[in-house]
């Protein structure tokens, strides 16, 4: 961990209704994801969001299933999602494969958010060492999947704002 404290912050209120959000995880590395869940969920509490979670295979199915969960969405009778919480962890190994997994879950990700202008929180860690990802699932502020729900919610509120 570095020396430089990441700042503390609180969970802002979202205008209106309580959002119902769509937590995507992808629990290879359990620990670790399980700890990024429960940092998001403390933050998605303290803003009273409605959770949903949902696990897929890996991280390279994220994208993929983003995509669905917007397509279900848009359905005469979809649940409607106001936002989407990804996470996820890849550890780098000896071969190409991170590299390849890395790069393509971030350009999927993107390109699903840019097209549909979801809101969306990534919390993909990708890291050399399992320790590392421990550290950033630790139930403490450089826990990553609550950075990765306080950027959500942010994300959220914008949309509302614009009325979106």
């Amino acid at each position: 961990m570095s020396t430089i404290d990441a700042p503390e912050r609180v969970a802002q209120p979202i205008p209106g209704s309580a959002p119902r959000l769509l937590v995507i995880q992808a629990p290879y590395y359990e620990a670790v994801v399980t700890g990024m869940r429960r940092g998001a969920e403390r933050v998605l509490g303290e803003a009273g969001a409605q959770v949903t979670v949902v696990d897929v295979a890996g991280a390279f199915e994220l994208p993929a299933a983003l995509r669905m969960a917007l397509a279900q969405g848009a359905l005469p009778g979809g649940t409607g999602f106001d936002g989407f919480l990804l996470l996820g962890c890849v550890v780098k190994g000896e071969t190409d494969h991170y590299d390849f997994i890395c790069s393509a879950v971030c350009q999927g990700v993107m390109d699903v958010s840019t097209a549909s202008g979801a809101a969306i929180g990534f919390g993909l860690l990708t890291v050399d060492t399992l320790q590392q990802a421990v550290a950033r699932s630790a139930e403490d502020r450089h826990n990553k999947g609550a950075e990765a729900a306080h950027a959500l919610l942010g994300q959220v509120a914008l949309r509302r704002r614009w009325g979106l």
